[in-house]
Order: C-alpha cells, then sequence, then structure tokens
C-alpha cells in the first residue's frame, strides 16, 4: 500500500534566501549555470556537476534531490487527490458493496480499481532493497516509484512523480532516468479529467466518510480537472506531455498568467493538438549534462530544464500559475537539488546491468572506427579506455566524451509531427509571465537533437517516438524496418530482449501480446518510423553495435 511522505526543504541560507548556497559565500551555487542561449561546453567536458559543488556536496545533493524526485513535493498542484480517503476508496478487498461496484467501475473507465492496481496500472518500477536509490522519507523498499503523497495544508494527497516517466526497472535493475517504457503517467491525468468529475463531492463523500480536509482537497482536485486537456498515446512507453501542455494551454485565458477560465474551460480554442499526434518517449536524463538546449527537438533555447519541467507539468495539472509563482519562492532550494541530482545522474552500463552477455572487446575496437567514419559528426566521440592503455573491463569504459558545444537540432527525416507540434502553442509559452521569470524560451526548430549516445543501448526502441525496434533495424535501410513491432516490459533478457540487435526480440513474449497498445504501428502518423538513413551492413554493422554497447 502506500505511505504517505512529508516533502521536507531544508533550511535556506541566509545568504541565498531562495537555494542552495553550500559554501556560504552568500552567492547561491546555482548563480554558476549558464542557461542561456549562448551557453557552450568546453570539448570534452560536460555539466554533470552543473553548480560546480565540492564533491562530499554534490554527493549529498544528489541523494536529497533523488529523494524529492520520489515525491511530487509541489503542495499547490492542480490535481492531488486526497490520501486517506482515497485509499478507502480503492481499498484492496474492500467488504463495503458501494466501493466494490464504484472499483468495478473505475476498472472499466480507468483500468484499475486498487492502489496496488494503480500502481500496476501506471507501469511503475518497485524502489530496490540494495540502497542503489535514495528511499523518501517514510518509504520502504518494494513500494512503487512515481505514486506518492505530499503534505498540502489540507492534508496528505496523492499525486504522480518524476519517476513515472523517468525511472524504470531494466531486466531486473532499477535505473533512475531512464525512459519508462510502461509510463501511463499523461493517460491516467487524461483518464482522470473524465472519470473523477462522475463522482460528485456528495458520492465521494457517502463511499469514503471523507474528513473535511480531504473533501476541500477532493473539490479542489475536481475543479482543477477541468483544465486538463490531452490525449491518450498511440501506444505503451510513449508520451503526451506535449498535447497535455497545449491542450491544457487551449482551456485557460489568452494571457501572462494563464488565468483559469470556466469558459474557456468549458470551450477550449481550437488546436492542432487535437488530431497530431506528437508523442515521444520520455527523455533520459543523463544525457542533460552533455546540453545547452532541451527536449527532443532541441526547442527550450534557454533556461533551467527542471524549472520548466514543473511549469509545464502544473499546467497540464491545473494548477494555478500564481499559486506556483509562490510556491517557486519558497522552494528554490528543493528546485535546486532536484536540478543538481538530474544532471548528474550516471547511464547504466552493460555489464553492470547484463552480465552474462559479455562484450566482444575486439569487435567494439572494430566498430569504434565504423562509428567515427558513419555516427561521430552528429552523435559525438567518446574516448574509451582502450584508448587509453587500460585493460579488462576498464578497457571498454568511456573516459571522456566529446559532444558539441552548443546543442543544435538536426533535420534527417525522421517523423516531423513532434516538432510541429510544438509550434501550436511556442508562442503562448513564451508570453507567459513564469517562462520570462525563468528565462525559459522556446524557438521552435526543424527535426530533432542528435542525442549523445551515453546508455544508447538501454534506450531501445529507438528514434524519438519509438518507431525503431532495434539498432539492426536503425542501421538498416527504411523499408527493411518493421512496420509493426511489439513492445512490453524489459524483465527477463533471455526472452524481452535481442541481444545482438539490442532492443525488442522478434518473437514477443506471450503476455505482451494482451494488450492491444503495445503494439507500434508505423504507418500511424505522428509514428513513422522513416529518416536516419545511415545504413551500415555485414560485419560493419556487428561490430559498430558491439561498440555502442560500451557507450
Amino acid at each position: 500500500m502506500l505511505t504517505l511522505l512529508l516533502a521536507c526543504v531544508p533550511p535556506e541560507s541566509e545568504g541565498c534566501p531562495n537555494g542552495l548556497d553550500l559554501n556560504d559565500d552568500g552567492v547561491c551555487d546555482h548563480d554558476v549555470a549558464d542557461w542561456s542561449e549562448d551557453a557552450a561546453i568546453p570539448e570534452g567536458t560536460d555539466r554533470h556537476n552543473i553548480y560546480a559543488l565540492a564533491e562530499d556536496d554534490l554527493v549529498a545533493t544528489t541523494e536529497a534531490g533523488l529523494a524529492h524526485a520520489g515525491v511530487w513535493p509541489v503542495s499547490v498542484s492542480g490535481v492531488l487527490l486526497p490520501a486517506e480517503s482515497f485509499a478507502v476508496l480503492f481499498e484492496v478487498d474492500t467488504r463495503d458493496a458501494d466501493r466494490k461496484d464504484l472499483q468495478t467501475l473505475a476498472r472499466s473507465l480507468l483500468g484499475f480499481g486498487t492502489l496496488d492496481e494503480m500502481a500496476q496500472w501506471l507501469g511503475l518500477p518497485a524502489y530496490p532493497g540494495d540502497g542503489s536509490v535514495p528511499l523518501p522519507s517514510g518509504v520502504a523498499a518494494g513500494e512503487p516509484m512515481g505514486l506518492a503523497a505530499v503534505t498540502t495544508e489540507h492534508g496528505p494527497a496523492i499525486t504522480v512523480s518524476c519517476y513515472a516517466c523517468h525511472a524504470t526497472e531494466l531486466f531486473g535493475t532499477v535505473v533512475v532516468g531512464l525512459t519508462n517504457r510502461r509510463t501511463r503517467a499523461n493517460e491516467f491525468f487524461h483518464l482522470a479529467s473524465t472519470f473523477f468529475p462522475l463522482l460528485t463531492p456528495t458520492m465521494y463523500q457517502g463511499l469514503t466518510d471523507a474528513s473535511t480536509a480531504d473533501m476541500v482537497l477532493y473539490e479542489r482536485a475536481q475543479a482543477n480537472l477541468s483544465a486538463v486537456g490531452g490525449r491518450i498515446p498511440e501506444a505503451h512507453g510513449l508520451d503526451t506531455s506535449l498535447a497535455q501542455v497545449g491542450l491544457s494551454l487551449a482551456r485557460r485565458a489568452p494571457d501572462a498568467w494563464a488565468t483559469r477560465d470556466a469558459q474557456w474551460e468549458a470551450s477550449p480554442r481550437a488546436s492542432a493538438l487535437d488530431e497530431l499526434v506528437a508523442d515521444s518517449k520520455p527523455a533520459v536524463w543523463w544525457t542533460l549534462r552533455y546540453k545547452t538546449a532541451w527536449l527532443a527537438d532541441g526547442s527550450i533555447v534557454s533556461g533551467n530544464p527542471v524549472f520548466t519541467n514543473f511549469l509545464w507539468n502544473e499546467i497540464g495539472r491545473g494548477t494555478d500559475l500564481r499559486e506556483l509563482d509562490g510556491w517557486f519562492g519558497e522552494n528554490g532550494r528543493l528546485v535546486d537539488e532536484l536540478t543538481v541530482a538530474v544532471f548528474n545522474t550516471p547511464p547504466p552500463r552493460w555489464r553492470q546491468v547484463l552480465p552474462d552477455y559479455p562484450i566482444d572487446p575486439a569487435a567494439a575496437e572494430r566498430g569504434e572506427l565504423v562509428f567515427l567514419a558513419s555516427c561521430a559528426g552528429c552523435h559525438g566521440e567518446y574516448d574509451k579506455g582502450w584508448s587509453e592503455g587500460l585493460t579488462g573491463e576498464e578497457a571498454l569504459t568511456t573516459v571522456a566524451v566529446r559532444y558539441a558545444a552548443q546543442t543544435a537540432a538536426v533535420d534527417v527525416g525522421t517523423d516531423p509531427q513532434r516538432a510541429a507540434g510544438m509550434s501550436d502553442f511556442a508562442e503562448a509559452l513564451n508570453a507567459l509571465e513564469l517562462s520570462q521569470v525563468m528565462n525559459t524560451v522556446v524557438t521552435v526548430q526543424e527535426g530533432y537533437v542528435p542525442p549523445p549516445l551515453d546508455g544508447i543501448w538501454a534506450r531501445f526502441p529507438y528514434l524519438h517516438n519509438g518507431s525503431v525496434p532495434t539498432l539492426c533495424a536503425l542501421l538498416s535501410p527504411v523499408e527493411e524496418r518493421p512496420a509493426r513491432f511489439v513492445v512490453g516490459a524489459p524483465d527477463d533478457p533471455a526472452t524481452d530482449f535481442d541481444a545482438a540487435c539490442v532492443g525488442i526480440p522478434d518473437v514477443p513474449p506471450e503476455a505482451w501480446l494482451a494488450e492491444p497498445r503495445n503494439v507500434v504501428d508505423t504507418a500511424i502518423a505522428g509514428l513513422g518510423n522513416g529518416g536516419h538513413e545511415t545504413v551500415v551492413s555485414g560485419d560493419d554493422r556487428g561490430d559498430l553495435i558491439e561498440y555502442l554497447k560500451t557507450l
């Protein structure tokens, strides 16, 4: 069952009243970071230590930030469901006949009828017990990552946190910062906006015997859900955040605070995202350290992406942006800690996750030459341990990454709809007061950022929209790529993974076939698998893939 969490914010430094100042010099640590459009990263370096903290402070702050990622600490967030009465409503093995009927209805409309089913439906991993992921206060190993509660002035309330999209279990190893291939976070808010308005406050109170404080939270969430627009992803593992932000903005007044407006909620402005499929995979965290622009298309050209993530999430949760402004004004340290953690999250290593599938060192060294000839121009260069005279496992280590000094989008012919979707509401985002305060600027791009390839072997299926199942397929002519394939949870590498081609197996496990949206159909506009036509064949392809396993 769900443990209730308290998002505690440590005392702030007197010299930096709203942020970290760990060296007590009177200057906020976040002032070190360059979030401007002109920012550049010197060759061979990265920004894993984004605020240039002392090593001990970096470790401690990263741990604190990861604890925040386990909750959604925005106490003014729009959709905060009352935790105590919600737990009663969705109690496992309830004996109340009316609640059983409600749970049956919820299963048909939402896909879950209890809290345990909700965590499973959301596709959440469980906190490991080995200490590899810091446990938020009050949370035990084995509890779901990404479904938690924050404390509000009206008591604890359930919500969805960062880990719902940015943590997953990969062959038995929990990887923080990796795309959750089973995420349904956007779908949760979309379905909630249709289900909970049907459950009137009188009905809710009668079913749960909710306290007065819980009823305040319930009625507030119910009202805010009317400002939430969204779409269901076309396939599992994809994210419809773009649609949720754009369609939610269309339900607000077109002013600098995107003010809540009953008329716009009842009759939203027309949006291309009503029809346009702009689905994409949730971003991995560890590549941020190499970038100066954000999102798959690099359209956020300035500003701290963690601030921006909070803002855009809260637009998609019906939050009053003036209240959010007040929250930012009181919680700068928390945002700083989460920023440090996101930038300092490491990629997974093949040999740690898949020790029974050894890499061929000689093939990998040959593959480096193929990579330099075919891929490095867009994706950067990776200095390997074997070039430094290291041996054994250390020879496979990446000792330095040399990526572009400034991040840029490149049009290589991949499906354009995700990038095009940003143009629908970029102007409205830039006009927001909070965007201007944060110096967040959105500039619509053509194409997508060729990402750094750290941990690329773990990021299947490939391209921004997950439309290519394996590296073999990605390195093949477009006409040879599968038009349809089935995705699912990567639990067992023997059945759920193609280790030679790296990615989704040709023959999916039987369990994957039970869910229709596990099928990725590249004939759907927005899920096209064209473009990125770098064809590598024969032994060169095998060697290149062996090299990519080392990144």
